[in-house]
């Protein structure tokens, strides 16, 4: 087992990413810094669950004489984002992977995170916030008895696209329409 000594030596080859001022280890940094403290080591990955689109995975890092070092689980929803349309179980593997390592005290000076965790958390809280505008434009057009019809027709000429849906519409587009329906209100 290494030493506390060579585990600071191994971290020291990790180079960070920065995200919003804070520095983050990314996974192949992290399995690049295991592998030059433990070249015989392995990191294993098990599929916990894989259902209705949602993979849940456990990774395991050891020792060359199988001392288990570290876990981590991971969940990824395919579909949640971009990468994840099409490869949210290999996604979710890397993320495990790298929360085993961040446990077993690699990359972990900032946080047990990696820095694809965090952008995808931030990814993942854009969408909500764009998912809570269009809830929130929707209401507004109910309470104010908008023609949806009109209003659409409204956000393809202005926008200069055809819009069919109000979930159609990016977080800059959310933005003007919701001013279009409170002028529109505080006019009636």
């Amino acid at each position: 087992m290494a030493t506390y000594e060579e585990l600071v030596k191994a971290n020291a080859l990790i180079k960070t990413t920065d995200v919003k001022g804070k520095e983050y280890a990314e996974v192949p940094q992290r399995v690049k810094a295991f592998r030059s403290l433990y070249p015989g080591g392995s990191i294993s990955t098990e599929i916990l669950s894989l259902t209705d689109g949602i993979c849940v995975m456990k990774a395991t890092c050891a020792d060359e004489d199988g001392r288990i070092l570290g876990t981590g689980t991971a969940y990824e929803k395919e579909g949640s984002s971009y990468i994840n349309k099409t490869s949210y179980i290999e996604n979710c593997e890397t993320s495990a992977v790298g929360r085993a390592l961040g446990f077993a005290g690699f990359g972990i000076d900032t946080s047990i995170a990696s820095a694809e965790e965090i952008m995808n958390a931030q990814y993942q809280q854009s969408l909500d916030s764009i998912d809570g505008k269009r809830g929130k434009l929707k209401n507004l057009l109910m309470k104010t008895n908008s023609d949806v019809v009109l209003f659409l027709e409204w956000c393809s000429r202005e926008f200069k696209r055809e819009i069919k849906a109000v979930d159609e519409l990016n977080e800059f587009e959310l933005d003007r329409a919701m001013a279009q329906v409170k002028r529109k209100e505080k006019k009636q």
